[in-house]
């Protein structure tokens, strides 16, 4: 069994290879502000889209996107919103998941595009 850190690394260029192959341009990989991290950052035509990879090499529990929790959301929206501003970037926001279960040297791929939706209060 490979380590987490391993399995983490291995997902992530699954991830980008199978967004470079739908024809994503990959701006960021591993993007940090502050102690906040943005997995991938990529173009898909107008869109600004913000990745979260999750990888796993079981779903006994549950899918690796359902980790994406309220609150990482939340840090994903303010990481996002750093880079715009510090970018200047241009266009509209997207957020997508790609949840990768690695079992038995096989890979399954779920791209979740607008896997969820920026809410103001």
């Amino acid at each position: 069994m490979k380590d987490n850190n391993e399995l983490g690394k291995r997902g992530e260029e699954i991830a980008v290879a199978h967004l470079e192959g739908k024809g994503y341009r990959i701006l960021e990989r591993n993007w940090r502000w502050g102690k906040q991290e943005i997995d991938i950052i990529a173009r898909d035509g107008n869109f600004l889209v913000i990745v979260e990879v999750k990888t796993r090499s079981s779903n006994v529990f549950a899918e690796p996107e359902a980790s994406v929790t309220k609150q990482k959301q939340r840090i994903l929206v303010h990481a996002a919103n750093a880079f715009v501003n510090y970018r200047r970037q241009r266009g509209e926001v997207r957020f997508d998941i790609v949840s990768i279960l690695i079992r038995q040297e096989k890979e399954e791929i779920n791209h979740i595009m607008d896997a969820f939706y920026v809410t103001f209060r």
